[in-house]
């Protein structure tokens, strides 16, 4: 019985995981593949993580997976969002069909000042609708 636990917790996290490398190669920019990837890798090895306590039912394992549980869950969100954000402020472009864009006129590229309203000096202004696709 264990073994079909094990079985069906680990499979749900490689079909995480794969649908994390999936979305890697099929979205069409930077952030949203920056989303994908902190979304399903992360649920993927946590799963993956708990089938193996489930499996070894050990303290000393169950111990250790859930710190990397706990590690995975508290890093992996800030360091997307990290890497989103330098890429934003450094003009990698946002997809073309992109709806909205919240920080179009709050980020000066001059002093990298973050306002969090519109900023009256637009020619500061980052703005990746005019910048050339790198």
């Amino acid at each position: 019985m264990i073994e079909i636990i094990v079985g069906v917790i680990a499979t749900f996290g490689a079909l995480f995981v794969l649908l994390a490398a999936i979305g890697i190669v099929r979205m069409p920019d930077t952030y949203l593949r920056i989303s994908v990837t902190t979304k399903a890798a992360t649920l993927g090895v946590g799963l993956v993580l708990m089938s193996t306590t489930v499996y070894f039912s050990s303290a000393d394992v169950t111990s250790q997976a859930f710190v990397i549980i706990l590690f995975l869950f508290l890093t992996a969100p800030v360091s997307a969002h990290l890497i989103g954000r330098a890429s934003y402020f450094i003009g990698v472009k946002l997809w073309d069909k992109s709806v909205m864009d919240e920080l179009r006129g709050k980020y000066q590229k001059n002093t990298h000042i973050l306002k969090s309203m519109v900023d009256d000096t637009p020619e500061d202004n980052v703005d990746h609708t005019k910048m050339n696709d790198k």
